[in-house]
């Protein structure tokens, strides 16, 4: 861990990559490679000097890439059900979920959220919404416009006390209640005690997820400046 992240208490990035990358057409997201390196390893070596430990879940059969100082699980059906099985690989009293296909993961932001997380028990990052909403008619003309004052756009990593997100995960699972991201489990279980709230801290625009091919594209522009930037 590196010297900037003097925090308490052990913390383990968890990383979903279990994925079939569907909606970009070509195999697994976590093993495309942008100028040379998956998005899987973009990840890991923006979140391992942070964390104690890197847990990955995989689909099954798949192993990671030589090199990588991370360790390997077979992931679930869902993403929820793979980040189910990451919570219960590790011991770390602290998690970062992060979805690999966020490959551009600033440091400065996960002290950040290291910090909040420390302080409010769940957080997230996230950036305020700043293009105009609106919603679509049926025919997919213009219908009513949603006001943005208020409005964030979630990122990962999502951070939590581990104890916490398992209470979230399982209240789900009795529930049959899915979520698309994590916070929004702990979200529901908080609000359903009546203590406490999931934190929003500022994210990074560069942190967009990779999911179709034009990301892909806007991703390949910025790794040429990005790695520039980490040589």
């Amino acid at each position: 861990m590196t010297s900037a992240c003097v925090l308490s208490g052990t913390t383990a990035a968890l990383i979903p990559a279990a994925g079939s990358g569907s909606r970009l057409g070509r195999g697994p997201k976590a093993f495309v490679e942008v100028r040379g390196q998956s998005l899987l390893a973009r990840s890991v070596a923006a979140l391992r000097p942070l964390v104690d430990e890197v847990v990955v879940a995989l689909p099954e059969g798949m192993e990671l890439p030589p090199g990588l100082d991370a360790r390997a699980i077979v992931g679930g059906a869902t993403r929820q059900d793979s980040v189910a099985r990451l919570l219960r690989a590790t011991s770390a009293e602290y998690v970062l979920i992060h979805d690999a296909a966020r490959p551009f993961l600033p440091e400065n932001v996960v002290l950040d959220l290291l910090e909040a997380v420390h302080e409010s028990g769940a957080a997230t990052l996230a950036l305020p919404v700043a293009d105009t909403l609106v919603r679509a008619e049926a025919g997919g003309n213009w219908g009513d416009l949603t006001p943005r004052e208020g409005l964030w756009a979630v990122q990962t990593p999502q951070a939590f006390r581990r104890e916490l997100i398992l209470k979230a995960h399982a209240q789900a699972v009795t529930g049959g209640f899915a979520a698309t991201d994590d916070a929004g489990l702990v979200a529901r279980l908080l609000k359903a005690v009546g203590n406490g709230r999931v934190r929003l801290v500022p994210g990074d625009a560069r942190l967009f997820k990779v999911t179709t091919p034009g990301d892909l594209a806007l991703a390949e522009a910025l790794a040429a400046v990005w790695d520039g930037e980490q040589a």
